[in-house]
């Protein structure tokens, strides 16, 4: 090579002698680029929050059990884990970016997706024999005609056995998939963009800001699953006022799909800004990689850098940990607002308002204070490592105390306690349903499988009119009251009256106090546990070599989706559902969505 070439050569890879030129777009679109994640993390976690929110509200409406919802919202993790090793590995070697924009775009059609079966279900029905409107001026007699009222109902409410035959559910499974499959080169490109392209000292700052910046997504999410499930299904297409259920009972379903169609469109715009952004940096990263020469190397390189990763016992026992503590968390994220509502008596929009204006500021305080004890202190890999660990220990016996707070289960006649009143538990019996009957309605036709819960002035729940004996009633809507019940008159009301109203009975005095006690452990557990949530993260990336620090990130997520992600909602499910008193019953028959619980069960099993 003569002198010219090698002075030409070497010019090209020195940079440019100006640096104020070269550093301030570098840095200004460094930040650009962290800006237009962070919304993109923002955007992502609403819209994965707002799914674990409307679970309650999907699972009644397609009449699913806990572990079918379980293997329905399992679906982002299967179609996550599909694509995640192999975005997260050639990935890094592409146009980081772009790729980034195609996957918000690809989360924003599976949202849609999902939302799609409300509008080929028709209208939302559930059984009751409660007059909608004031035009209803005959009296409902449940006992002596319940038997002709219920077979009237069921063909004028319910719609075709042909369309309840329909596994619409499945489109849910299917767009929950595609949203997972969307997700994949977000974070582990983003966050490998990021460690690539700032300062060493700046990364674990950068990447708590991103973190406590994602977390406001979770709380809009659940913010906006507490304002649809308030929302009728249906809201738009019927009269709401001739909805004769509230939002506390288990019939109730609100609008979940809404909120679906709001995370779609805040996706579609988290995905413009990538398209402008470079694929890298200036001088950090030689635009030769683009050749198919390169790829097939990488290519053959994949198995021996997964060796590498896997050989590391620091990066290996971190993952192991990582894996048990997500396993545990997406259970209990995925019913944690049903367990209120079952436990203490919530209704599904106060439970996930609670989630997303407690819980989660407490979560995203942590995780930046947690950032600026790494950066102000210094902390070595050992010393984040053992800070996320304590907080990992702490946070785990304080959530161990909630087992002891608890509401005691609703008198429910049949399944909880007898008809006479007294106080037996009869949970071991329960799911007899000749439990609910007994020689006071012996003479109404009742069917055991109906749910239309009405309380009496004892505080006794009756699963219907019909089988709490009334033989008429007043009024209209959610104001009826039904007269003349022969089971009331078994167990002596307060006041002789022999009427019950419409709904479950309320829960005690003391178990709002209760419910108090439980929120303000969650929350300081919640907060507890998230300080060791950066440093933990950090950890795993100074542990191996940077040129896998894409990979190390991609396998860490790969193996929490395949071990925690998808088994745990599903096994979850499946231990809530052993716990069920009262199961609901399919419009074309066979078991529905659960109406009640075992509060005591329940409370062993989350």
């Amino acid at each position: 090579m003569s002198d010219d070439q090698e002075k030409l050569a070497s010019q090209q890879m020195l940079p440019a002698p100006e640096s104020n030129t070269t550093r301030t777009p570098c840095c200004s679109q460094l930040k650009m680029f962290i800006v237009a994640l962070s919304f993109a993390f923002f955007s992502k976690a609403l819209s994965g929050t707002y799914m674990k929110s409307s679970i309650t509200q999907i699972e009644r409406r397609f009449d699913l059990s806990s572990s079918l919802i379980g293997i329905v919202d399992a679906g982002f993790e299967i179609g996550n884990l599909l694509f995640l090793a192999a975005v997260s590995h050639f990935g890094a070697q592409l146009h980081r970016p772009r790729l980034i924009a195609a996957g918000c775009a690809l989360m924003a059609v599976g949202s849609a997706l999902t939302a799609l079966p409300h509008f080929f279900m028709g209208q939302y029905k559930y059984d009751t024999l409660i007059k909608s409107s004031s035009n209803d001026s005959v009296s409902i007699t449940p006992c002596l005609e319940s038997g002709k009222q219920l077979r009237h109902l069921e063909n004028h409410m319910r719609p075709g056995t042909e369309q309840a035959e329909l596994p619409m559910w499945v489109y849910v499974f299917l767009g929950n998939a595609l949203r997972g499959i969307g997700e994949t080169p977000v974070t582990p490109l983003g966050i490998s963009y990021i460690d690539d392209f700032a300062k060493a000292e700046n990364s674990a700052f950068y990447i708590a800001c991103l973190q406590t910046i994602t977390l406001l997504g979770p709380m809009f999410g659940f913010l906006l699953g507490s304002m649809c499930a308030r929302l009728y299904v249906d809201i738009g297409f019927v009269n709401v006022d001739s909805v004769t259920i509230t939002p506390k009972d288990t019939r109730w379903v609100g609008a979940w799909w809404l909120g679906f169609f709001v995370s779609s469109a805040i996706m579609l715009l988290a995905a413009v800004p990538f398209w402008f952004l470079p694929r890298s940096l200036p001088n950090l990263l030689a635009s030769c990689m683009q050749n198919d020469s390169v790829l097939h190397a990488f290519a053959l390189g994949f198995f021996p850098s997964l060796k590498k990763l896997v050989c590391t016992p620091t990066y290996f026992l971190l993952l192991c940990g990582s894996v048990l503590k997500f396993n545990s968390f997406i259970g209990l994220l995925t019913f944690k607002a049903k367990y209120m509502e079952q436990q203490f008596g919530q209704s599904a929009s106060r439970a996930n308002f609670l989630i997303g204006v407690t819980n989660l500021p407490a979560v995203a305080v942590g995780i930046f204070l947690g950032g600026v004890l790494m950066k102000r202190y210094k902390l070595s890999v050992v010393s984040g490592a053992q800070l996320s660990l304590a907080t990992s220990f702490a946070a785990y016996l304080l959530v161990i105390t909630q087992f002891g707070i608890k509401c005691e289960n609703l008198q429910v006649a049949g399944i909880t306690v007898f008809y006479n009143g007294s106080v037996r538990y009869m949970v071991q019996v329960s799911s007899d349903s000749h439990t609910l009957f007994s020689p006071c309605n012996d003479g109404c036709s009742c069917s055991g499988s109906e749910w239309d819960p009405v309380c009496s002035e004892n505080s006794i729940t009756y699963t219907s009119p019909c089988l709490a004996g009334c033989i008429s009633s007043s009024g209209f809507g959610k104001n009826t009251v039904f007269h003349n019940c022969s089971c009331v008159q078994v167990s002596p009301p307060l006041s002789g009256s022999l009427s019950v109203s419409i709904g479950q009975c309320p829960r005690s005095e003391t178990c709002s106090s209760s419910f108090t006690t439980y929120m303000t452990v969650s929350v300081l557990s919640s907060f507890i546990n998230s300080l060791g949530a950066t440093p933990g993260y950090m950890v795993i990336i100074r542990c191996i070599a940077p040129e896998l620090k894409s990979l190390a990130l991609g396998i860490q997520t790969l193996a929490m989706r395949a071990l925690g992600g998808i088994p745990a909602p599903v096994y979850f499910g499946a231990l809530i559902d052993l716990t069920c008193l009262k199961w609901g019953t399919k419009k074309c028959g066979g078991r529905g969505a659960c109406r009640m619980y075992d509060s005591d069960m329940y409370r062993a099993v989350l």
